[in-house]
């Protein structure tokens, strides 16, 4: 059942983030010609979606628990990608949605990426942090001490 929450939450919150909305934003906006940048798009998108599919797996089969805020995971995940930045999903989201943006070259997908970015990094020090702080205490504040928040550190 944790699978199946998993999944809906999967293709509700990424995927509306990350296709659904910046497709729709394909309907008007100034366009930029992008040329072979925009094949930078195809590793961008790939990337972002498998860096996608690990977390969720890794929330179900480590956490005990899916990504969603109303079903999160029992155990603190802390491996896999998590060992290099603290938001790999969120990273992922933004890799797909500048993948968009180099591809079909509209303004108002690098704009949306950096409204997307400034609401991740709000819900993440506003309300992610310092409940992960309060449900997990001593093991969460030294992840947060060893692993970076947005750019990875490859070690």
């Amino acid at each position: 059942m944790t699978a199946l929450r998993s999944i809906l939450f999967f293709i509700l919150a990424p995927g509306m983030v990350a296709g659904f909305i910046p497709l729709g934003l394909l309907r008007s906006g100034s366009q930029i010609q992008t040329d072979f940048l925009s094949y930078l798009a195809f590793p961008l998108w790939l990337i972002g979606f498998v860096m996608l599919v690990w977390c969720f797996w890794d929330f179900l089969q480590k956490g005990r628990g899916t990504p969603a805020p109303i079903d999160p995971p029992k155990e603190l995940v802390v491996s896999g990608l998590y060992n290099y930045v603290r938001n790999p999903m969120y990273v992922g989201v933004l890799l797909v949605i500048f993948g968009h943006f180099l591809w079909f070259g509209f303004w108002n997908l690098l704009i949306y990426a950096t409204v997307v970015f400034i609401a991740f990094n709000s819900f993440v020090i506003f309300y992610e942090e310092p409940t992960l702080k309060n449900k997990f205490g001593t093991a969460y504040e030294e992840y947060l001490k060893r692993v970076p928040r947005w750019i990875p550190r490859f070690k």
